[in-house]
């Protein structure tokens, strides 16, 4: 049985396991001629998912994972980022938005520009992990979160 949050797909089979976190990058020109693209193709590309559940043992052949795949049950994963600290309350409903600092550090890149996010997003602080000390962002007051979609 599904909950509202999950949906049924198909992965390839190296990356069908409990927990495992995967970026769906969307179609491939290979996906054209298979008979279950649409049951594949039913995530939106860019975005951060996690397997919850598998579905069945059944391989499914695939022209694009060796391995073929199988039915998983997926949900949209946490992503660790940056917000203004402002935002950074615990089961917040907040819109996405890539902070404004003009300089930070590299330590900060993947968090100032999360996989899986984009601007505008509805999501909710899943949890405040810790401040950004001034000297990785300076003049920006931010703190790293966990969000989820």
């Amino acid at each position: 049985m599904t909950d509202n949050n999950t949906i049924i797909t198909l992965i390839g089979s190296r990356i069908a396991k409990d927990g495992e976190d995967f970026i769906f990058l969307g179609e491939s020109r290979e996906c054209q001629k298979c008979k279950l693209k649409k049951t594949c193709l039913n995530l939106e590309s860019g975005r951060r998912y996690r397997v919850v559940n598998i579905r069945s043992d059944t391989v499914h052949e695939c022209f694009i994972h060796d391995g073929g795949v199988l039915a998983v049950e997926v949900e949209n994963a946490p992503v660790l980022a940056v917000v203004d600290s402002k935002k950074a309350i615990e089961g917040a409903r907040v819109s996405y938005e890539k902070p404004k600092c003009e300089e930070y550090g590299d330590k900060l890149y993947d968090l100032m520009n999360p996989e899986g996010l984009k601007s505008g997003d509805k999501c909710i602080v899943v949890k405040v992990l810790e401040s950004i000390d001034e000297e990785s962002a300076p003049g920006c007051s931010l703190k790293k979160v966990e969000l989820k979609l």
